[in-house]
């Protein structure tokens, strides 16, 4: 293993600090939001303090430098996820709106001319999604349903925490429109079968969309490879800033579907009477964009890269199985999801009794983690449909990243059996 935790640790200046009265901080949210290198601070430092001007409209050198960093950070982009051509690498705030982008486009593609049949969704229409999804990836397929007249269907969930494929040539058929789901689970760490799936989708003429918000900062990801027509992520589970995520869409599908917003930047020609849109990327990317995120989201990239995202990837497995294996050890806890780290990413998802067999509330949990220094999630993760599924309303989550180690996982064991003691004795 070529991966140097300490050597690692000294990069994110979060990570020396204490908490609640001088206790060690252990991060284990980084499902939620990882932390930031000092390579990324001081590329967003950089770019305000040397750089900082608007892109493309300007002609002095700030201007130039500064759609060099945004567009440079385009063409990054493109190549860590595997795509040749960068126009197919768009720009948002987050995957959230990057899925809401695909959906209102497909909510607004014409009823008539050559691409209308591909992309038109009404009435008789399907959309399948899943019943592990973020709510980023079921609230805008809810609305599109409810302003279209489509259908909503949805893949289930087994008691193990997969995918229940044992329907999917009834759910996917020739009715359905778009399949969309999530690539790795950010509740259950569930790695799902994208190509097996994007090749049922495919052979009955769906579109696929992939939510790989918790996948690209932990794997290897090569979009062409998967076989999806979008995939999305977001900077800040990255080791990048806040207010930037990525749409990748295949070019030709980017070329006929008509724009998600409108304003300056996106467009080709103004008149009164009527507008004409740039082409793709910039026909998405309207008025002024994450600049400085950009350039953040570039030295995010720069810095896995250099890592290492495989030996990043093979890192945490090792220690997904380690704290997979203590948290088998506490009894009284249920971990939702896979038990084995095979197809599995870090988030860790259980409930917790106390010793006199009462369930300890998530947010209890959380509170004495907390005081005990260690930082986890507490709640329904945005994820409430799932949550229901496995018969409750909120868990706790432990969420793992190359920057954590086993010290830190023994941390969080013997802080959940400190809860177990102060909430109850046997």
């Amino acid at each position: 293993m070529s991966i140097d935790v300490g050597q690692i640790r000294k990069d994110f200046p979060i990570l020396t600090r204490t908490v609640r009265d001088g206790r060690p901080l252990v991060y284990l949210d980084s499902a939620n939001t990882s932390q930031k290198p000092l390579q990324v601070i001081d590329a967003i430092e950089e770019f305000y303090s040397r750089h900082n001007a608007n892109i493309h409209r300007a002609t002095h050198q700030l201007g130039e430098e500064a759609t060099e960093a945004y567009e440079g950070a385009r063409l990054k982009v493109a190549d860590f996820i595997g795509t040749p051509d960068e126009s197919e690498v768009i720009f948002t705030k987050n995957i959230s709106e990057g899925i809401n982008l695909v959906a209102y486009a497909l909510g607004n593609a014409a009823t008539s001319g050559p691409e209308a049949e591909r992309f038109r969704v009404g009435p008789g229409d399907e959309i399948v999604i899943t019943e592990m999804e973020h709510h980023s990836n079921i609230v805008p397929w809810q609305l599109l349903a409810q302003r279209t007249g489509a259908t909503l269907r949805w893949f289930g969930v087994t008691d193990e925490g997969r995918l229940d494929l044992s329907n999917i040539d009834e759910l996917i058929n020739e009715r359905t429109k778009i399949v969309a789901l999530t690539h790795q689970s950010n509740v259950l760490g569930t790695v799902n079968p994208v190509r097996e799936i994007a090749a049922k989708a495919h052979a009955a003429g769906a579109l696929v969309l992939v939510d790989g918000a918790q996948a690209v900062p932990q794997m290897p990801v090569n979009v062409q490879d998967l076989g999806a027509d979008f995939y999305g992520f977001t900077a800040h589970k990255l080791c990048g800033p806040t207010g930037i995520g990525v749409l990748w869409g295949r070019r030709e599908l980017l070329d006929a579907l008509p724009p998600f917003l409108g304003g300056g930047e996106m467009i080709e020609t103004v008149a009164m009477e009527r507008s004409t849109f740039a082409p793709p990327p910039h026909k998405f990317e309207a008025g002024t964009m994450p600049i400085a995120e950009a350039a953040g989201l570039s030295a995010a990239i720069d810095y896995l890269r250099d890592v290492g995202i495989e030996d990043i990837h093979a890192y945490e497995h090792e220690l997904l199985d380690y704290a997979l294996s203590q948290l088998r050890e506490i009894e009284g806890l249920r971990l939702l999801g896979p038990q084995e780290a095979e197809d599995r990413g870090g988030s860790l998802s259980f409930t917790l009794n106390g010793l006199d067999g009462r369930e300890i509330h998530p947010h209890d949990v959380s509170q004495v983690l907390d005081a005990h220094g260690v930082a986890v999630r507490a709640g329904h993760h945005c994820a409430r449909p799932l949550h229901r599924r496995f018969g409750i309303n909120a868990s706790t989550r432990a969420s793992l990243y190359f920057y954590n180690t086993r010290a830190e996982i023994d941390a969080l064991a013997d802080g959940l059996r400190q809860t177990q003691k102060f909430f109850g004795t046997a």
